[in-house]
């Protein structure tokens, strides 16, 4: 007779990753419908959120009630209110708002997943391009307010790990940054704000440049950060002490990581550094998880890019010539590899 087994198997993680898409798309379409900034001057009731958002009485109560269940919300006495989370990172009006971010994947990679199967067989993109249509950046460069948008999204994305940078390396020892892909340009200023003695440069694309110039200005640096546009597939890069890419490498394919690689190298002198950072996964490649699913959004969402562990970021950066290359931790998934130039 065997005996009992005490360890009983559940199908219950399968199941509620299965159906994951569930509690996401609650949360995308609370973001979408500014639910967050809506509850940000105080508590509300179902009904007084339904009339100021437009949402139909059958829905309402199960909808605030799941994002209760989720701990994004909380409720007193029938009365919604922000959770101490979601008042700061997820109201419009702050500058900590986190759901640009989010806004664009309930608008757009919500549907494109649906097709992931699609991409895994094909290798194919399943973002706009599966129907021929101009890829996002294309598009988003063409459009000066959906830029500035999502350019807003990005900084929102990353400033955390923006000001961690700031504070990490050993910015004493050198006097000039140019950030590559700058976008809004907060590494820029985090940098800038923390270290008074650095003059930076942000490098992008020209539409970029008001953007940048703007962002710049509402932190008082017009003075010691400066735009330059131009094309990293085209021309050199700008020179400085310290090259910057975050969440650049992993658009392109592993020849174009390695030549930004060089290019990087060229662009800074004897003692100076290239500073890659993003969702690198870790090597053994099973504790990432949020990095690794990225590297599946970028099979969503370009031709030839993905994420990568440390150890191939070092290997490549050891190709190009660097020394001296270390790994560090930044803000939960997002970490940075340091590479000096002999």
């Amino acid at each position: 007779m065997n005996a009992p087994t005490t360890d009983i198997i559940s199908p219950e993680r399968i199941l509620q990753t299965g159906f994951a898409f569930w509690a996401s798309k609650t949360l995308l379409s609370a973001i979408e419908i500014g639910l967050f900034t809506e509850l940000s001057a105080g508590p509300l009731t179902a009904r007084e959120i339904g009339d100021r958002l437009g949402l139909h009485p059958r829905g309402q109560r199960d909808f605030l009630d799941a994002l209760v269940s989720m701990g994004f919300l909380e409720r007193t006495d029938s009365r919604y209110a922000n959770t101490p989370e979601t008042a700061l990172f997820c109201d419009r009006t702050k500058p900590t708002y986190v759901g640009g971010i989010l806004e664009m994947a309930s608008a757009r990679l919500f549907r494109f997943w649906s097709h992931l199967t699609d991409g895994l067989r094909s290798g194919q993109p399943q973002n706009e391009m599966r129907t021929g249509d101009p890829d996002i950046f294309q598009a988003l460069y063409k459009d000066t307010a959906a830029l500035e948008g999502f350019m807003a999204a990005m900084t929102g994305l990353s400033h955390a790990a923006n000001a961690e940078i700031a504070r990490q390396l050993p910015w004493k020892t050198w006097h000039s940054f140019v950030d590559v892909g700058t976008a809004q340009g907060d590494l820029a200023v985090q940098i800038a704000l923390a270290h008074p003695h650095l003059e930076g440069t942000g490098f992008d694309l020209a539409p970029v440049q008001p953007i940048f110039e703007a962002h710049a200005a509402r932190n008082g640096l017009s003075d010691r950060l400066r735009f330059q546009s131009g094309d990293f597939f085209a021309q050199p890069l700008p020179k400085a002490d310290v090259v910057l890419m975050g969440h650049i490498l992993h658009d392109w394919d592993l020849p174009t990581k390695r030549m930004l690689i060089g290019k990087a190298f060229d662009a800074l002198p004897s003692g100076g550094a290239l500073v890659v950072y993003e969702t690198i996964i870790d090597d053994d490649r099973s504790k990432n998880t949020f990095g690794l699913l990225m590297s599946l959004n970028m099979l969503i969402e370009t031709r030839g890019g993905f994420d990568y562990t440390g150890e191939e970021c070092v290997g490549w950066m050891r190709q190009a010539g660097f020394e001296t290359i270390t790994l560090h931790p930044l803000v939960g998934p997002d970490s940075m590899v340091i590479g000096r130039k002999p």
